[in-house]
């Protein structure tokens, strides 16, 4: 696999907003930034987090998805996309969800992400798209874009470029996580792939305490 640019189409970030779903409260209602957004271990600044059982912290401090995803949906569904419509802190141009996998990183002068795993949708993505068959459909298409962690805390902004470079290590794809979610009966050679790489805290320890097939 080769080292590949890639550019920040949109940064985006939610506001606090009532939802009926799980805690009440979300920030999967997104928007875009203009000018540079801070970037820490927890996060972009200003953005919030609902449920924070579930979402936010270091393993998921930015999610992002890509735009030549959002044309598929928009080809496949006819789907009005706009960046943030899946609630995503970035909207990248240059890559697809299928070229992610664990470990890899965006980079640039002033900010480093690392790939940590996929997005698995849940019931306030459901409520978000107004329609409770879409999660379903977006888990099957395997587009479900990335979280990563900040290894360099930093700042990023839209319109500025990123390398996105590969794991030098075992490559485990997103569509690999998802072909063998929820990891419960994976073989042993399977698990000892995953677990070489610097995958999601919790899914790690998930895979640490699960018995091999």
């Amino acid at each position: 696999m080769r080292v590949v640019d890639i550019e920040i189409a949109s940064v985006n970030i939610g506001k606090p907003e009532p939802i009926s779903a799980k805690a009440g409260i979300t920030g999967i209602f997104k928007n875009p930034q203009r000018g540079p957004v801070a970037v820490s271990k927890l996060g972009l600044a200003g953005d919030a987090i609902g449920d924070t059982q579930n979402h936010g912290g270091p393993d998921q401090a930015v999610y992002v998805y890509c735009q030549s995803d959002y044309d598929w949906w928009h080809n496949q569904e006819g789907l009005a996309t706009h960046p943030g419509l899946f609630g995503e802190n970035l909207t990248v141009s240059g890559m697809t969800t299928a070229d992610a996998h664990v470990g890899a990183r965006l980079i640039s002068d002033h900010l480093v992400l690392e790939v940590t795993a996929h997005r698995t949708p849940c019931v306030t993505f459901a409520v978000r798209m107004r329609d409770s068959t879409f999660p379903k459909r977006f888990w099957q298409s395997g587009r479900t874009g990335f979280y990563c962690r900040a290894i360099k805390e930093g700042h990023i902004e839209a319109g500025e470029r990123m390398k996105f470079e590969p794991f030098d290590g075992e490559i485990v794809s997103i569509a690999d996580l998802i072909a063998h979610y929820p990891y419960d009966r994976l073989d042993p050679e399977t698990r000892k792939r995953f677990l070489a790489t610097p995958l999601h805290f919790k899914m790690r320890k998930h895979l640490l305490r699960r018995r091999q097939a």
